[in-house]
């Protein structure tokens, strides 16, 4: 089922220890019950140091939604910390700093991977992410690049 965000339902699953640390790391700057009522409608999400396949730029609070929407399909997170958090009030951005941990659907292995997220804050709403991952720790987890090797 594909949340919207209009949607009254909690945030569960896959994702929820994402939704936590992130909700604490900007607890003070922005208002919201769960992490997508803390997003702008108009939002925009650059994703700098990412994956093959996965977007560079995402515009709005509901392709958010639908961009992690399916991400229990591949990852289940168990757990998030080491979370630092780096304010600017001047800028209103605060750089969060954060590890996530789990296990990858399709092969089983454990997915760890650390996660600097730059985000400004316009009128107590996330208006920019910027998100920096280690590419390595998905392809780790993922099993990528396929290969003959035992």
């Amino acid at each position: 089922m594909s949340r919207t965000v209009d949607d009254d339902t909690p945030l569960v699953g896959a994702n929820s220890p994402f939704f936590r640390i992130v909700k604490e790391g900007l607890d003070g700057l922005v208002d919201g019950e769960d992490y997508y009522d803390l997003l702008a409608e108009d939002v925009v999400f650059e994703f700098v140091i990412t994956v093959p396949g996965y977007p560079r730029r995402v515009e709005g609070r509901q392709a958010i939604v639908d961009l992690y929407s399916d991400y229990g399909d591949y990852v289940t997170l168990h757990g998030a910390d080491n979370l630092r958090v780096h304010r600017d009030p001047e800028t209103s951005v605060a750089v969060l700093e954060y590890e996530v941990h789990g296990t990858s659907v399709h092969t089983g292995r454990p997915y760890d991977n650390r996660f600097v997220s730059v985000v400004t804050v316009k009128d107590r709403k996330v208006a920019h992410w910027r998100d920096y991952l280690d590419p390595t720790a998905v392809f780790d987890a993922q099993g990528w690049p396929h290969s003959g090797r035992a």
